[in-house]
């Protein structure tokens, strides 16, 4: 019998010359794992001399838990992150997508962090503008992600149509439908109703660029399905700064063909915060 794992897995891609000591960490989203990350992003960053990680929550991936997984909440997500974050030698720059953005949300209600970047995030208001905004523009891939959360299977055509704006090769298609997995239905809910992110908190944990902004990027995709470039102007609104919002770029940012769009603008942002 194999013994359960009990470690968190964390992806780690370390520059040879590095410009600064503050590293990243980067929070996937929901049915994901850290893999997604390490496609592009974690050797990009780190060949423009970032250390850059990327953790896979608890039951995803290769972390420990996935006997557990319907069970696991935001808050234990929370303490996943937390816990990588106490592992890194200085504090990071905190980069989370979709589901991995509200977890980022969540940790910064109890502790403070260097700047974060939220990326085709679920909104502070929670799924359900996110879900109503599908259920008038995309209808069959809303029946579709409820019958993935039901336990049941999806298709690679659901997987494009959730993911990419542009085209994808078959094969890579593929690897990324083994890839997925499910999710927790109680994480799930807790970002519909139970556990929505206090925004006055979040900015309190936030350091203020010289303008007064909080140290916070905003990024949404403009052909993104499941989360409409709207959630992004909401969620900028809520903190008090503008959305930005990358054209022709769909929810699966970091795997689309164009992916250095929203890289480079990522890059930008944090030698901003980094200089």
């Amino acid at each position: 019998m194999t013994p359960p794992n009990t470690e968190l897995e964390v992806l780690s891609h370390l520059p040879e010359t590095a410009v600064t000591s503050t590293p990243l960490l980067f929070v996937h989203g929901a049915f994901a794992g850290a893999w997604c990350w390490e496609e592009q992003f974690l050797p990009y960053f780190a060949g423009a001399g970032h250390a850059a990680h990327a953790l896979s929550l608890s039951g995803h991936g290769r972390s420990r838990g996935r006997e557990r997984l319907d069970h696991l909440s935001i808050a234990d997500y929370v303490a996943d992150l937390r816990e990588v974050v106490l592992r890194l030698p200085a504090p990071p720059l905190l980069i989370g997508h979709s589901m991995g953005g509200y977890v980022v949300q969540k940790y910064l209600e109890q502790f403070d962090a260097p700047g974060a970047a939220l990326l085709c995030t679920v909104p502070p208001q929670g799924l359900m503008s996110a879900t109503l905004g599908m259920l008038f523009s995309r209808p069959t891939l809303l029946v579709e992600i409820n019958n993935l959360l039901g336990g049941g299977q999806t298709s690679l055509d659901t997987l494009k149509d959730a993911l990419f704006a542009q085209p994808v090769d078959a094969d890579q298609l593929q690897r990324f439908y083994r890839l997925c997995q499910t999710e927790s239905q109680r994480a799930i809910w807790d970002m519909s109703l139970f556990d929505l992110p206090r925004t006055a908190k979040i900015l309190g944990h936030l350091p203020r660029d010289a303008a007064g902004r909080p140290r916070l990027l905003v990024l949404g995709a403009e052909l993104d399905h499941l989360m409409a470039p709207s959630t992004a102007h909401m969620t900028a609104r809520s903190y008090g700064v503008e959305a930005e919002i990358l054209p022709g770029i769909g929810h699966g940012m970091m795997l689309e063909r164009d992916w250095r769009r929203g890289a480079d603008r990522l890059l930008n942002w944090i030698q901003e915060q980094t200089s």
